[in-house]
């Protein structure tokens, strides 16, 4: 079944009628500020977007899709005003004109892009197996048939997220067809550099489970078979594909870029391969005639130009607005999340209905709320590296696969790209996922992810968002150490705009902070220490299937009138050793949460005690306490009688050696000789 070629004519002048108004007038003008031309790529995308006409299809794109957004709905005025950084964008003047997203709206639902060159794959195989849990846990017929695809150029086959996707759709054999764009060249480097001989095909030719086609994506009646054939074998499913057109890129890399590595030979090869004059070629006079051809370009270049008067007039957004949407307000998001679709639960209570006084561990109190959560919500899914058959290397998640089955509770490859990008996707589609990372160093492979889905809410104006939670083990070992293993980090987390973090201290806490984060509608970092999760001093009694904790309430554990001690995580029972020195003189509070922290409780404390000692395990420079200490130095300065402090690891990895350990991790004697130093001054 051939497209509508009309339609298809005017999708691909109007796409190179903005390139050009933009060229020639608004980035010279500074109208536009960051230019980006899909000239010589609009006919296969705008193939492509036409072909996916089913309303649970999902795509990720890249700066280069301007013509397939063209195709799948998105306005000319949106466009232009999102280009112009005017009111009515699509993200408010946040985010670049060319990084682009779209709500399903009962069409294709495309997530929100990312700026980094790669990132779009993953959370593409992440919205794959989301159709396929829809149809086979949900029993969702209405998402039988959806397909999800990922548009990219030559250069990004290079990348990480590339190949976590490609192994997560090919070992899963998920419905999700790769669209590579291959121009042969990414900025000035040629494609021979990205993939040996400069085809991906060729060398994915033994690849298993995956089907392989290529086009000229300049040639209408060629390019429109190959999509079709693509988009067809990946709705059958029969497995992932991908597709490879070979299209000119007829613009430089951006605006800025002339070229300059490219021979005259290269530039005329290029522009004899013009898809638009290859286009009308193919229509003028066998489906329309010249008048009609050039009739309908003035029609397309009138109504641009009409556009572009209409968007100048538009207010620019409101500054003031710039810091809404980091993190849930209160207003939903559009899609993404289980808030939009009505299926978040209720937020539970802050009463603690233990069942019993007997005690359990924290891991415990972890494990048995992730089965409460997931038996009460059908769309929580727990993965990672061991979390399946072996239960996580802590134990987390033990049992849950026999309880869930395969499809809720599954293992992955070690990509934690493809762990966290694939999460990105399933949240957009509806799903709570629960990704565990097995230690917080071995987070730093998915930092593009991390970043990106952070600012999902806030680059879309909250039309987006990508509610998770991240389970992650992390600090020093009661029985070894060493540089891999025993990472805290949490000030780099804090730094990621759009996360909350919690580090409970106890099984208790653990229990209400974990249902608060599956409840909530944010991504969630939980950080699960080590040295705690079968601690003695850790363990608490179940508080009851219900019991939530707050983000951003303090535990204050006991009270002094002469120091405030604050901490979190493992340094919490260290502090309380410290001040059993002190009789009646050292308040000790637990932050609990980090994102956000409880800034009221620790100012209330340092304004009755006069001084601060904030301790950590993570490094001392730049540490999270380095916050605590500049909002206590401004917002209590006059109520101090001492010199803020810190006692914090001295910004070197913990080593494997015990003793040398004992000098990197704070020590109960540190901590007690720096509040005799204080109370002392």
């Amino acid at each position: 079944m051939y497209p509508d070629w009309e339609q298809v004519a005017r999708l691909v002048l109007t796409s190179r009628a903005m390139d050009i108004i933009e060229e020639t007038k608004l980035t010279p003008a500074g109208e536009v500020l960051y230019q980006f031309s899909a000239a010589g790529h609009e006919l296969g995308q705008v193939l492509l977007g036409l072909a996916l006409d089913h309303p649970r299809d999902g795509a990720t794109v890249y700066y280069r899709s301007r013509p397939f957004m063209l195709a799948v709905g998105l306005t000319v005025e949106e466009i232009m005003a999102t280009g112009m950084a005017k009111v009515g964008s699509i993200n408010n003047g946040r985010d670049s004109g060319v990084v682009y997203h779209k709500p399903g709206r009962g069409r294709v639902t495309v997530l929100p892009m990312s700026g980094d060159v790669g990132a779009q794959y993953s959370p593409a195989a992440g919205w794959a197996q989301s159709i396929r849990y829809y149809v086979e846990e949900l029993k969702q017929e209405a998402w039988n048939g959806a397909i999800s695809v990922a548009l990219g150029g030559d250069g990004s086959v290079a990348a990480n997220g590339f190949w976590a996707a490609l192994n997560i759709v090919t070992t899963l054999r998920l419905p999700m067809l790769f669209f590579i764009e291959d121009n042969r060249y990414a900025i000035s480097v040629t494609s021979d550099l990205q993939t040996p001989g400069g085809n991906i095909v060729e060398n994915l030719a033994s690849f298993k489970n995956l089907a392989l086609f290529q086009a000229d994506g300049t040639a209408p009646e060629e390019a429109a078979r190959a999509i079709q054939e693509a988009v067809a074998h990946v709705r059958s499913g029969e497995g992932p594909a991908l597709l490879r057109v070979t299209v000119p890129r007829l613009r430089g890399h951006s605006f800025t870029d002339n070229q300059a590595y490219k021979s005259e030979e290269v530039r005329r090869e290029e522009e004899a391969r013009d898809p638009l004059r290859r286009l009308r070629e193919f229509l003028v006079p066998a489906h329309m005639s010249a008048e009609q051809w050039e009739a309908l370009e003035q029609e397309v270049r009138q109504h641009i130009e009409a556009v572009v008067e209409e968007v100048r007039a538009r207010p620019e957004p409101d500054p003031a607005s710039v810091t809404r949407h980091i993190l849930f307000e209160g207003e939903p998001q559009e899609q993404g999340g289980l808030l939009p679709e009505g299926m978040l639960p209720a937020p539970g209570t802050p009463e603690v209905r233990a069942e019993t006084p007997a005690r359990v561990n924290l891991i415990d109190a972890v494990r048995r709320t992730l089965e409460v959560e997931m038996r009460l919500n059908p769309r929580v899914l727990v993965f990672g590296e061991d979390v399946a058959v072996k239960g996580g290397v802590h134990g987390a998640t033990r049992g849950l696969l026999r309880a869930f089955g395969p499809n809720r509770v599954f293992d992955t490859s070690l990509n934690e790209d493809g762990i966290i990008g694939r999460a990105v996707g399933m949240a957009i589609a509806g799903l709570l996922p629960v990704p565990e990372i097995q230690f917080r160093k071995y987070l730093d492979p998915a930092t593009e992810q991390v970043n990106d889905a952070g600012t999902i809410r806030w680059r879309t104006a909250n039309r987006f968002a990508a509610p998770m939670v991240v389970r992650i083990p992390v600090g020093y070992g009661k029985v070894v150490g060493d540089p891999w293993h025993c990472v805290c980090d949490e000030s780099v987390l804090a730094h990621k705009p759009g996360w909350r973090i919690a580090i409970p201290s106890n099984a208790q806490d653990a229990a209400g902070l974990l249902r608060a984060a599956l409840r909530g509608n944010d991504p969630t970092f939980f950080l699960e220490h080590r040295a705690l999760l079968d601690a003695s001093e850790a363990r608490r009694p179940y508080p009851g299937d219900e019991y939530t904790l707050p983000f951003g309430q303090a535990a204050l554990l006991q009270e002094g009138d002469e120091i405030t001690v604050v901490t979190w995580g493992a340094m919490v029972y260290r502090c309380l050793e410290a001040a059993e020195a002190f009789p009646g003189a050292v308040e000790v509070i637990d932050l609990r949460t980090i994102v956000p922290w409880d800034k009221e409780a620790v100012l209330r404390s340092v304004r009755k005690t006069s001084r601060c000692l904030i301790v950590h395990e993570d490094g001392l420079t730049v540490g999270f306490g380095a916050e605590i200490a500049a909002t206590v130095a401004r917002e209590a300065f006059l109520d101090l009688d001492a010199p803020v402090a810190r006692v914090a690891s001295p910004g070197c990895p913990v080593p494997y050696n015990r003793r040398m350990e004992a000098h990197v991790v704070p020590t109960v004697e540190r901590i007690r000789a720096a509040i005799e130093d204080l109370l002392s001054f």
